[in-house]
C-alpha cells in the first residue's frame, strides 16, 4: 500500500496571513496589521475548538467571521457589513505558500497519494486549491465538515483514514498546527510538524513530532528517512 500524505490546508499549505495586504485598506496606523490578522487567525481556531467541545457545530467560514467580529472589537476598529464582507471574501482566495507547489509536485510524482484534509468545508477548501493552482495534484478532499466536528476530535482523524481508503500506519499527516499533529499522532497516524517560523514553539504535551521539517522542500526526504 502507497503511503498517503494527509494535507491540512489552512496554514500549511495555505497563508493564512494572505489578508493582511487586504487589512491595510482598513486599518489605521494605530492598528498593526500584521497583530490582527494573528488575533484573527487565533481566534478563529479557538471558536472551533469551543463549538468542537460543546457540540454545537457552525461551519469554518462562521468561526471564521465570529473571530473578525471578535479581532475587530479588540483593536477598536470600525469595520462596516461591506468591509467585514470584503475581508471574509478574502479567505475564499488567499496564497499558497511558497514551497508548496514544487513540493507537492514531486511527491505526486514519486507514488505518495496526496490528499487535502481541512476544518473547511469542501467547497471552501475546492475552491482555496483551484484558485492556488494546486488542486489537481490531490486525489481528493477529506472535510471535518462531513463529520459536523473540528480537529483535533479523533474522530476526524479516523474519517480521513477511511476516506483515503488508507490504514494509521501508512498514513502521514502534514500540518503547521501542533494541535493537528498531537490530534494524528495520538490516534495513530504518523505526523510532520511544518515550523514555518523558528518562534513556533510546539505543545509540551510529552507527544512529538514524527519529523519536524521548516519548508514543505524537505519533506520528501523526510519521509524517505
Amino acid at each position: 500500500m502507497s503511503i498517503t500524505l494527509a494535507f491540512d490546508v489552512y496554514g500549511t499549505l495555505i497563508n493564512t496571513h494572505g489578508v493582511i495586504e487586504k487589512l491595510h485598506a482598513f486599518l489605521d496606523s494605530s492598528v498593526n496589521a500584521q497583530d490582527f490578522s494573528q488575533t484573527w487567525r487565533d481566534k478563529q481556531l479557538e471558536y472551533s475548538f469551543r463549538r468542537g467541545l460543546m457540540r454545537d457545530y457552525a461551519p469554518f467560514s462562521v468561526c471564521t467571521k465570529d473571530a473578525l467580529n471578535y479581532t475587530a472589537a479588540h483593536y477598536q476598529v470600525s469595520l462596516s457589513d461591506s468591509d467585514k464582507a470584503a475581508l471574509l471574501a478574502s479567505y475564499a482566495v488567499l496564497p499558497a505558500f511558497d514551497d508548496v507547489t514544487s513540493s507537492l509536485q514531486s511527491l505526486s510524482q514519486k507514488g505518495y497519494k496526496l490528499l487535502a484534509f481541512s476544518n473547511g468545508t469542501e467547497a471552501a477548501v475546492e475552491g482555496l486549491l483551484k484558485n492556488a493552482g494546486i488542486r489537481d495534484l490531490f486525489v481528493g478532499v477529506v472535510s471535518v465538515d462531513d463529520l459536523q466536528t473540528f480537529k483535533p476530535n479523533p474522530d476526524v482523524y479516523q474519517y480521513f483514514t477511511q476516506k483515503a481508503g488508507s490504514i494509521a500506519a501508512q498514513t502521514w499527516l502534514i500540518s503547521s498546527n501542533p494541535f493537528d499533529v498531537i490530534g494524528a499522532i495520538s490516534s495513530g497516524l504518523k505526523a510532520a510538524w511544518v515550523q514555518r517560523s523558528k518562534a513556533a514553539i510546539f505543545d509540551p504535551w510529552g507527544v512529538e513530532p514524527t519529523v519536524t521539517i521548516d519548508s514543505l522542500t524537505k519533506l520528501e526526504n523526510a519521509l524517505a528517512s
